[in-house]
């Protein structure tokens, strides 16, 4: 991953403080890009998805990953709807926190006015 430019400089300590098991999940995580069951687009597409989502949030997987997708011919409007898609994972957001915010609002906590204007 370090000759391919792909190695995050994050993983550095992890390496450092247990080799053997940052080479294992390292390379577990390569199986998909070398197995060949999924084409390479796929792939990209895939990590947009992981690297994109709202318990990831790691742009510069997001912007490595949209290159080499576009690379492989990958077109605009597809990265555009795969990045749909990874944004409703933050949905639960709004299924967790409306119907608190309903009940506090029953029980009479105050509500502040919202200025439209």
């Amino acid at each position: 991953m370090k000759e391919a430019g792909t190695w995050n400089p994050l993983w550095n300590g992890l390496e450092e403080l247990d080799p053997e098991w940052a080479e294992q999940y390292m390379t577990a995580t390569m199986q998909p890009y070398e197995s060949g069951m999924l084409s390479p687009q796929v792939v990209q597409m895939l990590c947009i998805a992981i690297d994109a989502s709202c318990t990831h949030l790691y742009a510069p997987g997001v912007r490595r990953h949209i290159r080499a997708a576009l690379d492989l011919g990958v077109t605009t409007q597809e990265i555009l709807e795969v990045l749909k898609i990874a944004t409703t994972v933050g949905i639960h957001s709004f299924n967790i926190g409306l119907p608190i915010l309903h009940e506090e609002i029953a029980a009479g906590s105050p509500v502040e006015s919202v200025d439209e204007t």
